[in-house]
C-alpha cells in the first residue's frame, strides 16, 4: 500500500482509538492525516482527442483524477481575468453535466487556469466586451442574448456530487456568485473577493442576494452589494464567505487533502445532506430533488422491491412482511 493510501486508511481509523483514557481531541477526526501530495490528473478531456463524447473546450480546460476522484473543471480565458462569456458558461455546464455522470468522480473542483505574467483571478464576472443591450451576453453562439450563468447556478445547486471553489486572485462580480453556489470555497491567501454590479449596472437578485446573506448575514451582504467594496481573504474567512485560505504555495496541496477526505465517504449520505441543506432555499424544486434521493434509497430497500416484484408477477403485495415497514 502506498503511503498516501496508509495516510488515508490512518486518517478514517483515528476516531476508533480503543485507549479508553485518551482525552478528547479534534484530531481524533483524523483530518490532519491525509495526504497534501497534489492531485495528478490521468485523463485530460478539454480536447476531442482524448474525449470523443464532446466538442474540444476552447473556454475551460477539464480534467480527471481516477486515483482521486475527482474533476477539475478551470476557466481559461487569462487575458480577461477569466471573464465568461455564454461559449464559457455553455461548456461548463457541458463538463459540470460530464462529471455529474462519471461514476469515476466523486468531488467536482471549480477553478481557473494561472498563467505566468497574468494577474490571477477565479473569475471577474461577465466579459462586458459581449454584453448585450438586448439583454443578457452574446458572443454570437446562440440565436439570441441570454443569461446563461442562471441556469448554470442552478444545476451546481441540483449536483448531486459536492463542488469545490478553489479561488486564486480575484472572484468578483458573477465569479463571486459563482464561488459562493459551490458548496466550499478553498482559497489562496491574495485572493480579493467582492461585487461590482451596481457599478456596471447590473445586479443579482437570485442565489447573488438570498445566498449571500445566508452566508454572510443581512447587513454584510448589504454592504458587499450597496458599497462594491473588495475583501481578502482572511476578512472572507471571518465573515463566513469562504471555509479556509492558504499559502498559494500550499493550496494545492491542501485542496487535495479535503478533495481525499470527502472522497472517503459516504456518496448517498454527501448528496442528501447536500440536498437538505439546498432545500430550504430551493423551495419545492429543493424539496423535489432532496425526495428524489430518498425514493432512490426506497428503491433499494425489501419493502422498494417487494411493490415492484408483486406487479410484475401478478399478485398482490405483502408489504408488512418486512421489519422495515413497523413505523
Amino acid at each position: 500500500m502506498s503511503q498516501r493510501n496508509n495516510q488515508n486508511a490512518a486518517s478514517m481509523s483515528a476516531a476508533r482509538n480503543p485507549s479508553p483514557t485518551a482525552p478528547p481531541t479534534k484530531h481524533r477526526d483524523g483530518f490532519s492525516l491525509i495526504s497534501t501530495t497534489p492531485i495528478h490528473y490521468n485523463h485530460d478531456l478539454t480536447t476531442t482527442t482524448n474525449n470523443p463524447t464532446t466538442t474540444s473546450f476552447t473556454d475551460i480546460t477539464y480534467k480527471i483524477s481516477t486515483k482521486d476522484k475527482v474533476a477539475r473543471i478551470a476557466f481559461n480565458r487569462p487575458e480577461v481575468l477569466h471573464a465568461f462569456r455564454p461559449r464559457t458558461i455553455n461548456e461548463v455546464r457541458k463538463a459540470l453535466e460530464m462529471a455529474q455522470d462519471d461514476i469515476r468522480v466523486s468531488v467536482i473542483l471549480f477553478s481557473s487556469e494561472c498563467v505566468e505574467g497574468r494577474t490571477n483571478a477565479f473569475c471577474a464576472g461577465g466579459d462586458q466586451s459581449v454584453r448585450s443591450g438586448n439583454g443578457g451576453y452574446d458572443d454570437g453562439t446562440e440565436a439570441a442574448p441570454r443569461l446563461r450563468v442562471l441556469d448554470l447556478q442552478i444545476q451546481m445547486r441540483r449536483c448531486p456530487k459536492p463542488i469545490i471553489a478553489v479561488v486564486q486572485g480575484y472572484a468578483i462580480g458573477g465569479g463571486h456568485i459563482l464561488h459562493m453556489c459551490c458548496d466550499i470555497t478553498l482559497a489562496s491567501d491574495d485572493a480579493v473577493f467582492g461585487q461590482t454590479g451596481p457599478r456596471m449596472g447590473s445586479f443579482d437578485a437570485g442565489y447573488g442576494s438570498v445566498h449571500m446573506a445566508r452566508l454572510i448575514g443581512q447587513k454584510k451582504a448589504r454592504e458587499m452589494w450597496f458599497t462594491c467594496r473588495f475583501y481578502d481573504s482572511q476578512e472572507a474567512v471571518d465573515m463566513g464567505l469562504i471555509n479556509a485560505f492558504y499559502p498559494r504555495d500550499k493550496l494545492e496541496g491542501e485542496v487535495a487533502r479535503w478533495v481525499r477526505r470527502i472522497g472517503m465517504n459516504s456518496p448517498t449520505a454527501v448528496a442528501c445532506t447536500k440536498a437538505a441543506l439546498n432545500a430550504d432555499q430551493d423551495g419545492a424544486a429543493g424539496i423535489a430533488l432532496m425526495g428524489g434521493h430518498l425514493t432512490r434509497l426506497f428503491y433499494m430497500s425489501d419493502e422498494g422491491k417487494e411493490g415492484r416484484d408483486a406487479y410484475l408477477e401478478s399478485r398482490a403485495p405483502d408489504f408488512h412482511k418486512f421489519p422495515t415497514s413497523k413505523l
